[in-house]
């Protein structure tokens, strides 16, 4: 498929809808919105409403809380607070959104708001990546709520050898209050309702078929790090695809995709034993809060993808 019309489903399934607002009694439970630019590295304005309007859409909260512009009868999101899509420089760059930490697959319009979501609205630059299907930025969601208001079980699937690292990721998830959580060994059946968390070296956790996505770069996982075969060296990418440097051993990759089909799966891995460990314990809401992905080097976590020098401050 050409590029062009690969932009064009990737809009179309997240940006297009039409109205259908329905009315109904406030639904407790709270809901927060965060809009943010840059793959979350700068946050453009936030809010937070302690009940659910019945009925309420991702376009009517992003619209009561900001000055949205649209086109295209008001399904497309043009403008956010003066930042409006099209072309940054060379670079194309346009609006997403995310809940829970996933891409959503209908328009802002038809997707509605439950009780405990978070809506992230961020812009950036598309060029690596026409889609990124699942980021990290809102944990303990999607583990928490769910997806489409269905909270669902949590599998943590687990190279062997790895025992402690997943211990640290349950314990994490235990903190985070997820419960519905089990472990196994790395190899089972991935599932159309079960979220996922694979652990461990790249090495043993590559044949994974979501992982392999990573492998493929970010055009395929939305993640921008490359790992080589060996699982020895991590790249950290920058928005176009390109390498803004290659890290060795002791480093540690915190990300999410999402094969089709299938609910998100987290990859928690890392050269080594030691960068394992290291992205397990990265595995808190201050540490992941509004980034797509981490790595992780020298105990400290590193947003993905890295600026392009044009963009770093």
């Amino acid at each position: 498929m050409r590029p062009g019309l690969v932009l064009l489903a990737a809009l179309a399934a997240v940006l297009l809808g039409g109205c259908g607002l329905g009315a109904g009694d406030d639904q407790p439970g709270g809901v927060t919105l965060t809009v943010s630019r840059d793959f979350g590295d700068r946050q453009l304005g936030r809010a937070q409403r302690d009940s659910v309007p019945g009925g309420e859409t991702v376009m009517r909260l992003l619209e009561r809380s900001f000055d949205v512009k649209t086109r295209y009868g008001g399904n497309f999101v043009q403008q956010i607070n003066g930042v409006a899509g099209g072309r940054l420089g060379r670079r194309p760059v346009d609006w997403f959104y995310y809940v829970n930490g996933v891409e959503a697959g209908v328009g802002a319009a038809q997707r509605r708001i439950n009780p405990g979501d978070r809506v992230w609205w961020d812009h950036h630059d598309w060029g690596g990546a026409a889609r990124i299907p699942a980021v990290v930025g809102s944990f303990p969601e999607p583990f928490l709520s769910g997806v489409d208001g269905r909270r669902l079980p949590v599998r943590i699937d687990c190279a062997r050898g790895e025992a402690a690292a997943c211990d640290e990721v349950r314990k994490r998830l235990e903190v985070a209050d997820v419960t519905k959580v089990s472990t196994g060994l790395l190899g089972g059946s991935a599932g159309e309702g079960v979220l996922r968390i694979v652990v461990g070296p790249w090495a043993a956790i590559r044949s994974d078929p979501a992982v392999q996505l990573i492998e493929r770069g970010p055009s395929a996982s939305g993640v921008y790090a490359r790992i080589d075969r060996t699982g020895r060296r991590l790249a950290l990418l920058q928005p176009d695809g390109g390498v803004a440097r290659t890290l060795a051993g002791g480093t540690g990759l915190l990300a999410a995709t999402r094969l089709e089909n299938q609910q998100p799966t987290w990859v928690v891995t890392g050269t080594d034993a030691v960068g394992v460990a290291a992205a397990a314990g990265q595995l808190d809401e201050t540490a992941l809060h509004e980034r797509f992905a981490i790595a992780v080097a020298g105990g400290r976590p590193e947003s993905l993808p890295v600026p392009s020098p044009a963009e770093a401050p």
